[in-house]
């Protein structure tokens, strides 16, 4: 809502003041420095210049503008600091504004409409097919979903890829596997855990007879090619995988608009290789094909010597084919910090080839998941199986609500949501390009920085407007909110739009975790200070009023983060 008065502030003093001096006149309109200077504050340095007149009269010019303007109910105070103008909101005014918008679209308060007509295509999870879903992929899943309930809470289209890894030589391997020593019974059973099973087998066996690496590559080729009994053999291990994977899909409530991974493309790189020869940017290379990216960056490898292509090639053929198909304003690739290089080179090969989107498409990066300072991917020598975690959060959620409330009915479904929710958040809280540690027992606490705390925040404030039967009407004593008591955190919960459309604006879901936190906070603070159940009915009211709103902020909040809300914990 300040936010909102300040855009305005600006636009009307701008319009203003060009109009009296007849020139183009910027205006900064900020937050003070210190708390107690008001609410927003306008230094008036750069305006005297423009308009060549002393400190003092300009302080005088942009004062009256602002007291004469349709702002100027909304200024309880305005006093002057060394260049400084300080404006004091008028508290209850902007205590309704906040209630207002909030009746006016309260199923979708916070919404922007940055985004109206704009498609934006979000490429992430992308797990690798014939191996288990492991710990690694849940930063991509997780903050690929929540950046795309960002877009779309800022109406954006959002196109949900997963981009399979589906294809490769070590699908020869595995082929090559499965018809000498593989059994379709024990795939039939245990699909991922047997593949995987036979991919080592293989390895193994290839030590003392490499020629089984031919083997492997002469059928991965073939496959390439269409071969028959291949393409049937790698569509069979294509769809046992992905049904294994929805089930962690299925737990995390993640979706996606397209499944087409590497083997998708398989058509559609010849193209674009000859549309790179076409432009002159081939280059032979020992026998493999190069584009020369110039002296920053290494060449791009577009083919290998034996005619088989490499990520980069099926990235240029997967990004023309989504800017044909869905028009995109964006393209975002939710992937981890090693592959800057691939993406830089990805950039650099879409600028030589005369595109001009290619600063259209960005390079989402994160960190690594650590446990005790190192990645947490091995564990005794084995893939961390990320439905072997998620299980383990949700069994650790049920031990505390047994701890806690033995008779809450539905334990095994809220400690699923507990559990799973308590997962997404830990790792959303944290700025996606830094590493984080991995706690399970810290992040299903129910009190500190996580999930459950949110969580419990919610159904505390459920708990208390159901006690008086709650039902939203409007009827708020505004004055009463104007207190410094109620005053911050209904400030809070007027920056909750703001706070969206930056997360979304920098891909960054702990923006939005970080702000839900801080509003959780304030709300467990006001409820610490202040009696809910009083008998005076207006002051009652108003006072559950404020939480509902606060609720409704935090559940959206939650949901927008992938979270699941509760109404009992």
């Amino acid at each position: 809502m300040i936010d909102t008065i300040k855009t305005n502030l600006k636009t009307t003093l701008e319009n203003v003041l060009s109009a009296q001096f007849n020139k183009p006149i910027t205006v900064i309109v900020e937050e003070p420095k210190r708390l107690n200077q008001g609410d927003i504050s306008i230094p008036v340095f750069a305006i005297a210049k423009a308009i060549n007149l002393p400190l003092s009269q300009t302080v005088q010019i942009v004062s009256d503008a602002i007291m004469t303007s349709k702002l100027a109910d909304m200024v309880a105070n305005i006093s002057s600091m060394g260049g400084f103008i300080n404006l004091s909101l008028n508290k209850s005014i902007v205590a309704k504004g906040v209630f207002d918008t909030f009746a006016a679209n309260e199923k979708n308060y916070g919404s922007m409409q940055i985004g109206t007509g704009k498609t934006v295509c979000i490429d992430y999870s992308s797990p690798n097919i014939a191996k288990p879903f492991s710990i690694g992929h849940l930063r991509s899943t997780i903050i690929g979903a929540a950046i795309g309930n960002l877009y779309e809470k800022c109406g954006f289209t959002v196109v949900r890829i997963n981009h399979l890894g589906d294809f490769g030589t070590q699908f020869g391997k595995i082929i090559f596997a499965y018809q000498h020593f593989g059994d379709e019974e024990m795939v039939r059973k245990d699909p991922i855990n047997e593949l995987v099973k036979l991919y080592v087998e293989f390895h193994e066996l290839v030590k003392t007879n490499p020629k089984m690496d031919d083997e492997a590559r002469r059928i991965f080729k073939e496959l390439e090619l269409g071969n028959p009994e291949y393409v049937a053999l790698w569509n069979w291990f294509r769809e046992v995988s992905l049904a294994d994977y929805m089930k962690v899909y299925e737990l995390l409530d993640v979706k996606f608009d397209s499944y087409d991974g590497e083997a998708f493309y398989n058509d559609k790189m010849q193209p674009v290789i000859d549309e790179l020869a076409a432009k002159g940017l081939l280059k032979a290379d020992q026998g493999a094909m190069i584009v020369d990216l110039g002296d920053q960056l290494p060449p791009a490898l577009i083919q290998k010597s034996d005619g088989s292509t490499l990520y980069i090639t099926r990235d240029l053929a997967a990004l023309f084919y989504r800017k044909q198909t869905y028009h995109f304003y964006r393209c975002l690739y939710v992937v981890g910090n090693e592959q800057k290089l691939h993406f830089e080179q990805l950039k650099a090969l879409v600028k030589k080839m005369g595109y001009n989107y290619f600063d259209e498409f960005e390079h989402v990066n994160f960190g690594l998941v650590l446990q005790d300072g190192k990645k947490m991917s091995t564990r005794k020598g084995k893939v961390v199986k990320l439905i072997d975690v998620l299980t383990e959060a949700i069994e650790l959620s049920k031990q505390h609500i047994e701890e806690k409330n033995p008779e809450l009915e539905n334990k095994d479904d809220i400690a699923q949501k507990i559990g799973v929710s308590a997962i997404i958040f830990n790792d959303l809280k944290n700025y996606r390009a830094n590493d984080f540690e991995f706690n399970l027992e810290d992040m299903v606490k129910f009190e500190g920085q996580t999930g459950p705390y949110l969580q419990y925040t919610s159904v505390r404030i459920t708990s208390i407007l159901a006690l008086d039967q709650f039902r939203y009407d409007g009827e708020i004593d505004f004055n009463l909110l104007s207190q410094d008591v109620f005053f911050d955190i209904i400030k809070t919960a007027g920056d909750y739009g703001k706070t969206i459309e930056k997360a979304c604006q920098e891909a960054a879901p702990s923006i939005l975790a970080k702000y839900l936190l801080n509003l959780a906070a304030q709300f467990n603070s006001l409820y610490g200070k202040e009696r809910f159940a009083v008998t005076d009915l207006q002051e009652r009211k108003t006072k559950e009023h404020l939480i509902y709103l606060i609720r409704a902020i935090l559940d959206d909040g939650m949901k927008i983060l992938g979270m699941q809300t509760i109404a009992k914990m």
